[in-house]
């Protein structure tokens, strides 16, 4: 994964863990079952609802708008990367001209050059009506945007690249699906290779004219270089192809890419959750399902009933460890069929967890029940870790009686991020109680990581400060790289009004905000950021170790020099003070006599800047 050294000014107001024991939603939440298409919502009047000020916010930046707020219908793209420089880009789906948006509707985007963004952007990247971008790196220095078009003068996919990042003209492209079905939308994309010079594309086809004997099919497209060539070109795995599925809804799946391994996570409540998985860069595949539907098949064009049961609601993510082991979180609902329509169920929700090394769901109907179900195969801070939290405290969950309509259930839109350390670190947006605008309440950001997997933190509120207790906060796409601290960085989109105006309970246009978010996952606490490059220092040697070990560091610049150690619940339990030392290579020696077995963490100060690493004590 990618290197980047950051560092941050601390603030008083900081986001809040929660350990307390887990409160169930109520069985009548529970079973409250809405038809799909059918809003439980009336559309509502302007509330004249004024976004808080939000000047207390040094812990993130605001860094674009839009009044288009439909980022997407299930899974979130990769709209953010990190360059090793430092430099950040990212994208989202950008329109002002409401209620059609027909003019104006693109990619916005951001950059950020190591000091500061770029000004807001007011028009859209690409050249007609687009949306649905999807960002990467592309070569030693360059970056990539695949979108789709809609109500433009041709059909099918653009792409725009630019071989110096955040400068110059964009290069665009038309790309399309097989002929008589050129009409491709809801494009996923990522990079790998050497220097990210493979683009891995993924679109799925029109469901008015099936294609290859299926609704809607996925396509895999793959250039090595750089988008000029395609092999293969507009490809159906043969593990997804009409033979195990009838059709796939948009946005239902996810890719990502790390030099040779490719990695494609498939799923929605009328599908299994499966994984396809190369790691020759996309010459063979092998197909794992997660999840097993308990009605294979099932068709919308014929529907038949179906018992309630459990499923993954399709907003899932997917990232790697070091060593290509493919972890996976998925948001969890519940649906049923009774022959006429389907039905989702607004307040069932969790976010599960599962990687390769762990066996698959059955497709009992309640083996993903996140509520205590006897046929549950979900462990509660194992493979269930994220849920509806009980933010006053006293033992049940309380909710107004409407909610914004996303389809999704009540925690999920799930990100995952596993750095170079082996650290996850996961992020969803769940309905919050006691804030709420009245009405409505709403969705906030919640974040936990783990060292390994199996032993989960606390639960972070990162919306929790003034300047969001009145913001709807949704839609979050998590940067995949490693730091020297334990920060993770992340997009997301946020306004005063629960739901959103273009889909689902169609609430009145507000201006949108896209905010990018820093977040240091130790101490639950997010900082704003501000570059350094003056620092490097090396892991510790010998690691593990039970007496002494030598951390070297490596300055640009002459600074005052120190060192801490924390545990893993953030509490300081060493610190050594080097003082004042020149530019150039130094070497510090931290004996650990007292402190018992286990994992630490150091983190070198030099001036304003820092890294923190991992050690283990015998």
């Amino acid at each position: 994964m990618k290197s980047i050294v950051i560092t941050f000014t601390l603030i008083l107001i900081c986001t809040i863990g929660f350990s307390q024991q887990r409160v169930k939603i109520s069985k009548e939440l529970q079973d409250y079952g809405v038809k799909v298409d059918e809003s439980y919502n009336q559309t509502r009047e302007n509330h004249n609802i004024q976004a808080p000020y939000k000047s207390s916010c040094y812990f993130e930046e605001d860094i674009g708008t839009t009044y288009y707020d439909l980022q997407t219908n299930y899974s979130t793209q990769q709209r953010i990367h990190v360059f090793d420089d430092g430099t950040i880009g990212t994208v989202w789906t950008m329109g002002y001209d409401y209620p059609n948006f027909m003019d104006d509707r693109g990619t916005g985007y951001n950059y950020f050059d190591g000091t500061a963004w770029q000004l807001w952007p007011t028009e859209r990247i690409e050249s007609q009506r687009s949306g649905w971008a999807s960002y990467a790196p592309l070569g030693e220095n360059g970056e990539l945007i695949v979108s789709h078009l809609s109500g433009a003068d041709i059909d099918g996919l653009l792409f725009n690249k630019r071989i110096n990042k955040g400068v110059g003209d964009w290069e665009e492209w038309n790309f399309t699906g097989p002929q008589l079905f050129e009409d491709i939308i809801f494009p996923r994309m990522a990079t790998g290779g050497v220097n990210n010079s493979v683009i891995h594309l993924l679109a799925v086809t029109k469901p008015y004219n099936p294609y290859q004997g299926q609704i809607s099919a996925i396509l895999y497209s793959r250039s090595m270089d750089g988008g000029s060539t395609w092999n293969p070109e507009n490809y159906v795995f043969p593990e997804i192809d009409n033979t195990h599925y009838v059709g796939f809804d948009g946005d239902t799946y996810d890719i990502k890419a790390e030099g040779d391994i490719v990695g494609i996570l498939i799923g929605s409540p009328w599908i299994d959750l499966l994984l396809l998985k190369s790691t020759d860069s996309g010459n063979t595949w092998e197909k794992t399902i997660i999840w097993e539907h308990p009605y294979p098949m099932w068709n919308f064009n014929n529907m038949f009933p179906t018992d309630t049961f459990y499923c993954a609601d399709g907003a899932h993510s997917l990232d790697f460890n070091d060593e290509g082991i493919v972890h996976v979180v998925f948001g969890i609902n519940r649906t049923v069929c009774d022959g006429a329509g389907t039905y989702w169920f607004p307040a069932v929700g969790g976010i599960g967890y599962w990687n390769e090394n762990r066996p698959s769901f059955s497709n009992n109907l309640n083996a993903l029940s996140p509520y205590g179900h006897p046929d549950s195969e979900l462990e509660e801070d194992y493979s269930l870790i994220g849920w509806t939290q009980d933010i006053n405290g006293n033992g049940q969950l309380e909710f107004l009686d409407d909610w914004g309509t996303y389809y999704l259930g009540f925690s999920s839109m799930p990100q995952i991020v596993v750095d170079d350390m082996n650290r996850i670190f996961v992020v969803y947006s769940s309905v919050t109680e006691t804030y709420d605008n009245g009405i409505q309440n709403y969705r906030h950001l919640w974040g936990r990581y783990s060292l390994d997997g199996y032993t989960w933190s606390s639960f972070l509120h990162l919306t929790n400060d003034l300047c969001h207790c009145m913001h709807e906060n949704v839609f979050p796409s998590l940067a995949t790289y490693s730091d020297g601290w334990l920060n993770y960085y992340l997009t997301f989109q946020y306004d005063p009004e629960p739901g959103m105006a273009v889909r689902g309970d169609n609430d009145p246009f507000f201006e949108n905000f896209i905010s990018f978010m820093a977040v240091d996952v130790i101490t639950g606490i997010a900082k704003n950021m501000e570059p350094v490059k003056n620092l490097k220092v090396s892991q510790n040697v010998p690691n593990p170790f039970s007496d002494e070990t030598l951390v070297q560091i490596e300055l640009t610049e002459s600074c005052n020099i120190s060192l801490e150690i924390i545990n893993l619940t953030g509490q300081k339990v060493l610190g050594i003070k080097e003082g004042y030392l020149q530019a150039g290579v130094h070497n510090i020696t931290i004996d650990v006599e007292g402190l018992n077995p286990g994992l630490y963490f150091y983190t070198v100060k030099a001036g304003e800047a820092a890294v923190t690493r991992k050690m283990i004590v015998e």
